[in-house]
């Protein structure tokens, strides 16, 4: 048994948008520690979405974000 509650522990935003969010999904995408693979693997999804919509007023972020709250319950 443990002792006492383990601290919850406090995430760093991701290098190029600062965001927590990015972070999370980065580390839940995240397998066997290669985060660095994880982020590569994001930002470069995230390029590609932003090469397809260059016309569209959105960033790339920003439809992630809405991708992500429509699929939310």
């Amino acid at each position: 048994m443990r002792k006492s509650k383990a601290k919850k522990r406090i995430l760093v935003p991701d290098p190029r948008y600062s965001d927590v969010l990015v972070t999370e999904f980065v580390n839940n995408l995240m397998m066997n520690g290669k985060k660095s693979l994880a982020y590569n693997i994001f930002y470069n999804a995230l390029d590609i979405v932003g090469e397809k919509i260059k016309e569209d007023e959105n960033t790339p972020l920003d439809i992630w974000k809405k991708a992500l709250e429509n699929i939310t319950p």
